[in-house]
């Protein structure tokens, strides 16, 4: 992987880890959670650590966010990536459901606690994952979503 390659790769990793960090803000930060942001963050960071991993794979991929075809394009340079079909099920609606006025305007605490774990695991997945792991540099704080 070469220097441009690895860089791009870690800004990808860097704003997987900072929707981490704000949906955990989101959730405990405050006086009053704000769950329906939270999820949204989580939703991004898994999308971002997916598209890190293609970056990382020197893989050009289109403007999209549905996981599900950023995860198919990961799958065809390693079939391990089907293990996250059930993460990606979950998060996947998560871009939209809560962002809108609707029937249900936030999810439940206990379905972001899920969704922060499940989007932390995709981007600690993803980190095992890279060409080069030793070029991104791991972070104590990087997938560490704490109550703040």
């Amino acid at each position: 992987m070469d220097e441009q390659t690895k860089h791009e790769a870690h800004q990808w990793l860097l704003k997987a880890d900072h929707d981490l960090r704000s949906a955990a803000r989101l959730m405990y930060g405050g006086d009053e959670p704000i769950l329906d942001t939270a999820v949204y963050h989580c939703q991004q960071a898994a999308e971002k650590a997916l598209k890190a991993y293609l970056t990382g794979n020197g893989v050009i991929f289109p403007k999209m966010h549905l996981l599900s075809s950023i995860l198919e394009l990961c799958m065809t340079l390693d079939e391990t990536f089907v293990q996250l079909l059930e993460a990606v099920e979950l998060l996947t609606p998560l871009a939209t459901e809560f962002r809108y006025p609707g029937d249900v305007l936030e999810p439940t605490l206990e379905d972001a606690d899920e969704a922060c774990r499940v989007a932390t695991d995709v981007v600690r997945f993803v980190i095992d994952r890279l060409p080069d792991p030793e070029a991104i540099e791991k972070k104590q704080s990087l997938c560490e979503v704490t109550r703040v």
